[in-house]
């Protein structure tokens, strides 16, 4: 206690007098004020975006105006960037207004299906936007400095403690008005208690059955069948699918494997999948356990849900590939769709906590190569180590893999592929990428409550966030029948049995698809030696 009462003495001094001595403070606002961050990785506060939730933060207490540090006025935040995406298709309702939810009433397809129209497309995992939040930074102190000399420091800086990863010791901390994030990180960087301090980055948002729409769903079985609707729909080609019915025959998956989909949340009433939530999940965005889906453009979460373990089988909408499987939303982005490490970390250790076996990640952001990212990995690194399947969308912009995707000792990559078994050149690639699964114009859910009257709620949307799913359901399989395989050997047997679809030009593992396009029936059904004999 003595030593830590002189420790905390001699960093105090300089940092009580932190508001005259950053008058002083000068950086150049042209050069890099800290040397393990370039110049295109440092985003000024002039060039940041308001990010936008349901009810964000409550910040009570704050910081005195009078004692925060006089540094310049800083212009008006900029405007909301533009996304690229990719593309959107809802069925419209017209008057089968009742067909999702009458038992046993099958209109013929034909009769609306030649009435959906492209409304939107979904935006790729890297924005042009800043790369985090310009009011937060992410931080974590030695283990032998004590809680109460934490909760010191942070006031000393004239910050304040937003919440608390507690499983990792990280705080979530609003720094000063006037004090932008490099500048914090160069202060906190020189406490030798502090064992790292990092931006908040951004993330956003990457047996055959009865049911009446599983036609439409190419990646589970393909006949060569037109992928939408007529006229003019792409048609796919045979044999272009993970091979999903032979491979329930083996296997259908188990009530107790739980897959965590952390996303938008999940819509949990859509009569599709209402019965397949394992609980109501956990809101990271809005602080509370009610996981919904509020996201009114993309219904980016409950799509992402939908593919991986939909209600199947029961004569209505689509198949999803785990049939049995539970699902577990946990909300870390918002009702656009963005989200920032803090909450991503905070939700993966919420999920292995609380019963996941498979985590899926259809989302994904950048870090700067020069800045290691902790909070993340060491998340990641926690549900790992309990024995969790963590699955992650490799990005949609055709550039390098996303985070956490790129994290290659605990996740596995996943790139898409198409109904040709083809790789759209929007899916992004790398040495990470361990496999692909089909990703354009997948077939799944869309909420209920932002779907208008002449829809169905329902929806084609492409990208690896739809591929990453795919595999998620299958791992979730694998974990059923063979519970006592380790996560390491769950990603091997997905590895080691695709199909290496595009072995005419990159014969093997290569950086676009990985070992090849996911192949359920080889992953679940035991193979057969027979004699020569």
């Amino acid at each position: 206690m003595k030593r830590e009462k002189i420790t905390f003495a001699f960093f105090l001094i300089p940092i009580l007098l932190f508001p005259g001595s950053l008058q002083r403070f000068s950086f150049d606002r042209g050069k890099n004020p800290n040397p393990s961050l370039t110049q295109k990785q440092i985003k000024s506060i002039n060039e940041s975006l308001p990010f936008n939730s349901k009810k964000g933060h409550s910040v009570k207490d704050q910081v005195p105006v009078n004692s925060r540090p006089a540094l310049p006025e800083k212009p008006k935040e900029a405007a909301r960037p533009t996304y690229q995406s990719r593309k959107t298709i809802r069925i419209p309702l017209a008057r089968f207004r009742d067909f999702l939810f009458t038992r046993g009433r099958k209109p013929a397809l034909s009769r609306f299906l030649p009435q959906v129209k492209y409304l939107k497309k979904d935006k790729p995992f890297r924005s042009t936007g800043p790369l985090y939040r310009p009011d937060q930074v992410l931080v974590k102190f030695r283990p032998s400095f004590s809680e109460q000399m934490r909760e010191a420091t942070i006031e000393a800086y004239q910050s304040k403690k937003l919440k608390r990863i507690q499983k990792l010791s990280i705080y979530q901390i609003q720094i000063p008005e006037n004090v932008t994030v490099e500048e914090m990180l160069y202060l906190l960087r020189q406490n030798p208690d502090v064992e790292y301090a990092q931006p908040n980055y951004l993330v956003h948002i990457s047996v055959t059955p009865n049911d009446t729409l599983f036609k439409y769903q190419y990646a589970l079985y393909n006949i060569g069948q037109d992928i939408t609707q007529p006229p003019g729909a792409p048609q796919g080609e045979e044999g272009a699918d993970i091979k999903a019915t032979a491979a329930w025959e083996e296997t259908k998956g188990h009530e107790s494997v739980i897959i965590a989909v952390i996303d938008t949340g999940v819509d949990l009433d859509h009569p599709d999948i209402k019965n397949k939530i394992y609980s109501s999940g956990r809101d990271f965005v809005n602080d509370d356990f009610d996981a919904t889906d509020d996201d009114q453009e993309y219904g980016h979460g409950t799509h992402v849900a939908g593919i991986a373990a939909a209600e199947t089988n029961n004569s209505d909408g689509v198949a999803g590939v785990a049939w049995s499987c539970k699902i577990l939303p946990v909300k870390v982005l918002d009702d656009t769709g963005e989200g920032d490490y803090f909450w991503l970390a905070y939700g993966i250790i919420w999920a292995a906590d609380n019963g996941a076996d498979v985590i899926n990640m259809s989302l994904g952001g950048g870090t700067p190569d020069s800045v290691s990212d902790e909070a993340l990995k060491s998340a990641l690194e926690y549900a790992y180590e309990k024995n969790i399947v963590i699955i992650a969308a490799a990005g949609n912009d055709g550039g390098a893999v996303c985070y956490p995707a790129a994290y290659d000792d605990y996740c596995l990559a996943v790139a898409a592929t198409d109904y040709n078994d083809q790789r759209p050149d929007w899916s992004n690639y790398g040495p990470q990428v361990d496999v692909a699964a089909p990703g354009d114009l997948i077939f799944s859910l869309f909420p209920e409550d932002f779907t208008p009257q002449i829809y169905l709620p329902y929806a084609w949307e492409s990208g690896t966030s739809q591929a990453a799913p795919h595999v998620a359901g299958l791992a979730a399989l694998i974990k059923s029948i063979k519970p006592w395989l380790s996560n390491e050997e769950i990603m091997n047997i997905i590895r080691y049995s695709a199909d290496d679809v595009n072995y005419t030009s990159n014969p093997g593992k290569d950086d676009y698809i990985g070992y090849g396009r996911i192949n359920m029936k080889k992953a679940l059904v035991p193979i057969v030696i027979k004699s020569s004999r």
